[in-house]
């Protein structure tokens, strides 16, 4: 077994990337006040072709060098803008028939595993703030809360690693739900 070299790889370039058809998700990064979380968000969403990022309240706006050091070059390909209440947006969104997901430790939370996408159907995903979580506002607004199930003596996962789990399992199960 051998090492692929990253021009092995066959990756899209900026342009293609922008051209390429994305899967019906949308993130937003609700008052995230980490800038390396955000730039490894910006890299996930590349990975799995999301269709749009909005970043909300403090969340911080590329470019910026902190951002762009876990970026490493995302926020030139993913779609992005800001939007300053979070709850605003959310309400706008639901208006264009799109489902909000946020992912949240909630009552009548659904566990990931149990969530699978509609056909047809798009959604948005609300990752929040490192400490505070998901404003209650947006959690109440939102359609469904996910879930990521989990077994240790911790009480949550770094946003970062949150939404690697969530828009892989998501991406997978629109993607990969005929094969």
């Amino acid at each position: 077994m051998r090492k692929l070299k990253n021009s092995e790889l066959n990756r899209l370039n900026v342009e293609e990337f922008k051209q390429s058809e994305k899967i019906p998700l949308i993130v937003v990064l609700d008052n995230i006040r980490s800038l390396n979380n955000i730039g490894s968000v910006f890299r996930t969403a590349d990975a799995f072709l999301i269709e749009k990022i909005y970043l909300c309240g403090i969340t911080a706006q590329p470019p910026h060098k902190e951002i762009h050091k876990t970026a490493l070059g995302a926020t030139e390909a993913v779609d992005w803008a800001y939007e300053e209440n979070t709850e605003d947006l959310v309400q706008k969104l639901r208006s264009e028939n799109i489902q909000i997901l946020s992912v949240e430790q909630a009552e009548e939370s659904t566990s990931l595993q149990s969530f699978f996408p509609v056909d047809g159907m798009k959604y948005v995903v609300i990752f929040g703030n490192e400490v505070k979580g998901v404003e209650q506002k947006v959690v109440t607004a939102s359609d469904l809360c996910l879930e990521i199930p989990q077994f240790g003596t911790k009480h949550s996962l770094n946003i970062a690693v949150s939404c690697g789990i969530v828009l892989w399992d998501i991406f997978a199960k629109m993607k990969f739900k005929s094969e």
